[in-house]
């Protein structure tokens, strides 16, 4: 195959960082995005190479977030050093960096597991349409949801563990990682923002864990450290802006404005697939 350019590094940097926090699933685009770039999207080095720019919207998500990682890290260290309180363990903070360890677990072992059906039978456009129009019902069903109150510190244990596991489900191509994860916050009762925030703290573990384990898979001869360094960097300056602007919509908005996109997307790919224009894989 032909080696991934600088055109192509800067058109998947936009497209990760564009999609990456916006529930219109950023693997489905970028399996879109190469293939209409002429790359194989099931090469593994491409695969590494879309893994790998994530790293941009992981720094991303820090840099915005700083603040509360940083009072999370500091009450969870206290919480095990057993300064300050009832052994500082009874700090919000400290109970709620415990949960996003807790959620961010099952994707872990369920990536592992799967990953050969991840990078593999999964990695097709009828996936990836089908499961654009498929989630969209269930993104539907959680905004009907009548009781949105739980703010980050009312979620308990067993909460945050069903989301964690819901966020498994986003390794099917479509789904999208922040559209489980809100929808299934929403679903257990969490305001809109509340969701999202949740959503945002356990993709950086998810997010970090793909990058590395594919960095094995990296191949000079097709991705030059190049193309990568400067995907990496433009994923992290679109990521920067989309979480602002994201946080800015749901706070007013409902998840359900990205239904029509979602489910258009969705039917223009499988009409492309069904009338020969458009190969799977």
């Amino acid at each position: 195959m032909s080696s991934l350019g600088y055109f192509d590094a800067v058109v998947l940097g936009v497209v990760e960082g564009l999609t990456e926090f916006l529930p219109v699933s950023s693997t489905g685009h970028l399996t879109i995005a190469e293939k209409m770039l002429g790359l194989e999207i099931d090469e593994p080095a491409v695969t590494a190479f879309t893994a790998i720019i994530q790293f941009g919207a992981i720094v991303a998500t820090f840099l915005f977030f700083r603040a509360d990682i940083v009072r999370l890290a500091l009450a969870w260290f206290r919480g095990l050093g057993g300064i300050r309180g009832r052994h500082g363990r009874d700090d919000p903070d400290y109970r709620f960096a415990w949960f996003v360890i807790a959620g961010s677990t099952p994707i872990v072992f369920i990536a592992l597991a799967a990953k050969p059906l991840i990078t593999g039978p999964l990695r097709s456009l009828w996936v990836v349409g089908a499961a654009l129009i498929l989630w969209s019902a269930v993104m539907w069903w959680a905004e009907r949801r009548p009781r949105q109150e739980l703010g980050e510190t009312d979620l308990t244990l067993r909460q945050v563990v069903i989301i964690g596991l819901l966020q498994c489900v986003a390794l099917i191509p479509g789904v999208s990682r922040s559209g489980a994860t809100i929808s299934a916050g929403l679903l257990l009762g969490a305001t809109r923002v509340a969701a999202t925030r949740l959503s945002f703290f356990l993709a950086i573990p998810a997010l970090t864990g793909a990058g590395l384990l594919s960095l094995k898979d990296v191949d000079t001869s097709v991705v030059g450290w190049g193309p990568l360094f400067v995907g990496t960097v433009v994923s992290f300056a679109v990521a920067y802006a989309s979480i602002a602007w994201l946080l800015r919509l749901v706070g007013s908005h409902p998840i359900t404005v990205f239904v029509g996109y979602r489910i258009v997307a969705g039917v223009v790919i499988i009409g492309l697939l069904a009338g020969g224009y458009l190969s799977a894989t």
